[in-house]
């Protein structure tokens, strides 16, 4: 996976400049996670505004880049391990691998939600489900959990709550036109034809 073009950069707030106090005690970085979070937040403006599709996917694509990144290396290091398992097809270890994420870091939402894609694969779909709540919980806005949930619903039968996921996903990323063929067509199977 390439490398965030868009990464937060650090910030440094000077203090008021006071006698006997260095400057480097005067300088403070500011909180990694609020620069993320601009970043993010400026993402989805522009992915709210995107024109066309070739936009949202780019921009879709910035925000995905930017979720990879834990804000801790050993993390991001187990997450490149396990999605190359993933690719390999070793889900067992690509499902130890992205574990020990979630335990190291519990408030990273793709943690969740790899892991939830590796459970789906191996047929878990109430562990699926599980690891998609948590990343909802962390990350609202994760239009792909949003999707994985639809996907899972509606292959286990759950028409109309799948709709529902997907409407969602849509609404955070409207600019989805497969997205939109999937939610008219299970429109038409759930409320019926429009008059």
């Amino acid at each position: 996976m390439a490398f965030c073009a868009v990464a937060p950069q650090a910030a440094f707030a000077a203090s008021d400049d006071k006698p006997g106090v260095s400057t480097s005690a005067q300088v403070k970085p500011a909180d990694p996670q609020k620069g993320r979070q601009k970043v993010i937040d400026e993402l989805f403006d522009r992915l709210a505004r995107a024109q066309d599709e070739v936009e949202a996917k780019g921009v879709a694509g910035a925000i995905e880049r930017v979720w990879m990144h834990s804000g801790s290396d050993t993390a991001d290091l187990l997450m490149s391990r396990a999605m190359q398992a993933f690719q390999r097809k070793d889900h067992p270890l690509a499902q130890e691998l992205l574990g020990a994420i979630v335990e190291i870091q519990p408030q990273w939402a793709e943690g969740w939600n790899k892991r939830a894609t590796v459970r789906y694969m191996a047929d878990d779909y109430m562990g699926a489900m599980q690891d998609i709540a948590h990343a909802l919980a962390l990350e609202p806005r994760h239009f792909g959990a949003l999707s994985g949930l639809g996907f899972i619903l509606q292959s286990r039968g759950f028409d109309k709550r799948a709709l529902d996921a997907f409407r969602k996903a849509l609404d955070i990323n409207p600019r989805q036109e497969e997205m939109r063929r999937i939610v008219d067509k299970l429109t038409i199977e759930v409320e019926g034809q429009g008059i």
